[in-house]
């Protein structure tokens, strides 16, 4: 099983992960006064926060890594009836709490799919050589 890098815990993500980057939980005033010169509703804006702020979040993990929350990516999306915009709730139990909320993004869908776009480019190399591997044996 693949585990954390650093921590002896399984890496097991789920699609929420990719939000990580725009969790402003506690960092309203750094990170959320960065991120909301941004609209996430305009195309070049979206460009902009999923490669900086999103993909760059993973830029520590193994093309190991990358590859199964590739994966989880492109499961979700090809799963008819799931609800994105329930990705962008904030949960302040949880201490989740997004840049943007579910009534901000226009097309919560879209967005998954731009972060898929621009990994699928950004780590091409790194799904090439995971999917010639054999995943049972991480």
């Amino acid at each position: 099983m693949l585990m954390w890098p650093r921590f002896n815990v399984p890496f097991e993500p789920t699609i929420f992960y990719w939000l990580g980057g725009i969790s402003i939980f506690d960092r309203e005033e750094t990170l959320g006064a960065t991120l909301w010169v941004y609209d996430p509703n305009e195309k070049d804006d979206r460009e902009q926060i999923i490669r900086g702020f999103i993909l760059r979040r993973f830029d520590h993990l193994t093309y190991r890594h990358r590859f199964l929350l590739f994966e989880i990516l492109r499961s979700a999306l090809s799963t008819p009836g799931i609800n994105f915009a329930t990705q962008f709730e904030s949960d302040y139990d949880a201490n989740t709490c997004l840049a943007w909320d579910e009534t901000e993004i226009e097309d919560p869908r879209g967005f998954f799919e731009d972060i898929y776009r621009l990994a699928s480019e950004e780590w091409k190399d790194d799904l090439q050589k995971a999917g010639l591997e054999d995943q049972s044996t991480w």
